[in-house]
């Protein structure tokens, strides 16, 4: 990361829709998951569905594209020039980051 620790800003509209976007996600997917686990026991079937369920959530409402464009939004205003490192500060602070992997 740079050295000079400076601030990045968004606007009023940035953060509204950034904070609108994630709070749909988080509360969606809460939600899904109170309905599907609301029993002290969950069976096989109970779990399937979840899980049926949360992947459509996630595909029918493009969940991956709304999570780039808040990345977009958030990583637009970083410094994107490469150091002596050739990469940038958001490369590097997340070059370490566990990403899934098939098994």
């Amino acid at each position: 990361m740079s050295n000079t620790k400076e601030k990045i800003y968004l606007t009023e509209e940035e953060a509204i829709s950034i904070y609108k976007e994630v709070d749909y996600i988080l509360i969606s997917l809460n939600n899904i998951a109170h309905y599907y686990y609301n029993e002290p026991t969950i069976t096989e079937e109970k779990r399937r569905a979840y899980e049926r369920e949360t992947t459509n959530f996630i595909d029918d409402n493009k969940i991956t594209k709304l999570l780039t464009k808040i990345r977009g939004v958030i990583g637009g205003k970083f410094d994107r020039k490469p150091g002596d490192d050739d990469m940038d500060d958001l490369e590097r602070a997340t070059e370490n980051t566990k990403y899934w992997e098939e098994p």
